[in-house]
């Protein structure tokens, strides 16, 4: 969809002021205009801040499904598996993250109600005497509501990712790992002419991207990219996950470099999935540690920090994910590095060496930047000895 941003008019404007108001993010709801003004963008950028999205006052379509989402309370519907298209909406995030607390196996609170979901409630209705159809009415909020929290110690989701990880082994080969390289199709991206050249952040990604699935796949890693380097349309954010899902991948790594209006804007930032109120994946989280300080140590680019998102690449992945932007094509500084075939090779080199630590156990763990991944090879088995 075409993002809504200020100056526009019409019934979505008015659909967007009627959410926003009854979340008390715009006071002035109640007006009859459907102009989208300096409040509205206001508010917008208050819900996407508060909602761990990209903060930029415009209405995309990310931006629309978490408004859409936000209409709804736990307790104000029934909640049930419905296929093919499952309900999604802040109720069910509430529902998930409440039976995660109580020891229940929802997988990841991605707000939307499929079969997992389904199966921890038809789980806790067994347990106190309900029917177990696994959807969640009022008989099953009372119950909920009645019982407290049974788990304590830490998440019970992200112990379970920490704990996959502590028993995968430190060796590489035959993980899986998925490459998402950002834009591409009709969506260049950050787009900056230079002179007779015109850089672009897809073709930029891309060239990132298979550098590193060059250099994984030779340490023995099952790797997958989510896109082609001439993909006719754009691939959104959510078939993106739905890619990476499918491929049952053990990490996700989404290449990006941003821009920005101002030129100085420069430096690399990573970002995992977490939602800002103490809620995060706390593999993810150390994923893009690792990512961040290596390629701050081994490019020295300005440290912008790992920051924590619910931008639906991260949130409805099954795996561990990162997005990383590595610098600032509109930065003259970040885009003299950009155009470097060698300082990619640093940035991958970076990358590389944080997969690796990450399946090193925390005891075992290496100095930032020690380690040489060119001696990161797998085992060629000689022929006609058994593997």
């Amino acid at each position: 969809m075409r993002p809504i941003r200020r100056g526009d008019r019409g019934a979505a404007v008015r659909e967007i002021r009627d959410i926003l108001a009854a979340l008390d993010l715009l006071v002035d709801g109640g007006r009859q205009d459907d102009e989208f003004e300096w409040e509205t963008e206001h508010a917008v950028r208050a819900f996407q801040q508060s909602r761990g999205l990209s903060v930029d006052g415009r209405v995309g379509a990310e931006t629309w499904r978490a408004l859409d989402a936000a209409r709804w309370r736990l307790g104000a519907r029934t909640l049930y598996h419905a296929v093919p298209d499952p309900l999604a909406g802040e109720d069910v995030r509430a529902l998930q993250e409440r039976l995660l607390e109580m020891g229940y196996d929802v997988g990841r609170a991605d707000s939307l109600y499929g079969a997992r979901t389904a199966r921890a409630v038809a789980q806790f209705q067994r347990e106190v005497g309900l029917k177990a159809d696994g959807s969640c009415g009022p008989q099953t909020m009372n119950a909920l509501r009645r019982l407290g929290r049974k788990v304590v110690g830490g998440r019970p989701q992200w112990l379970r990712e920490v704990d996959a990880f502590g028993q995968s082994g430190p060796d590489l080969v035959g993980k899986v790992i998925v490459i998402d390289p950002g834009h591409g199709g009709s969506d260049p991206g950050v787009v900056v002419p230079d002179g007779a050249l015109r850089w672009t952040e897809a073709d930029l990604a891309y060239d990132l991207a298979t550098r590193l699935e060059g250099r994984l796949a030779a340490a023995g890693m099952r790797v997958h990219l989510t896109r082609g380097p001439a993909a006719a349309v754009a691939v959104s954010d959510l078939a993106r996950a739905e890619t990476a899902n499918e491929l049952g991948g053990d990490l996700l790594i989404s290449l990006h470099v941003d821009g920005h209006h101002n030129p100085e804007a420069d430096g690399v930032a990573t970002y995992h999935y977490g939602t800002g109120n103490g809620v995060t994946s706390t593999v993810g989280e150390r994923l893009a540690g690792l990512v961040q300080r290596e390629i701050v140590v081994r490019t020295g680019m300005r440290d912008c920090h790992i920051h924590a998102k619910t931008w639906e690449l991260l949130r409805l992945t099954r795996m561990p994910a990162v997005r990383v932007d590595v610098g600032y094509l509109t930065s003259p500084v970040d885009r003299a590095r950009l155009v470097d075939p060698r300082f990619r090779d640093r940035v991958v080199e970076a990358v590389v060496a944080a997969v690796q630590r990450m399946y090193f156990p925390v005891e075992r763990d290496v100095p930032t930047g020690s380690i040489d991944v060119s001696e990161l090879r797998a085992a060629v088995v000689p022929a006609g000895r058994p593997d």
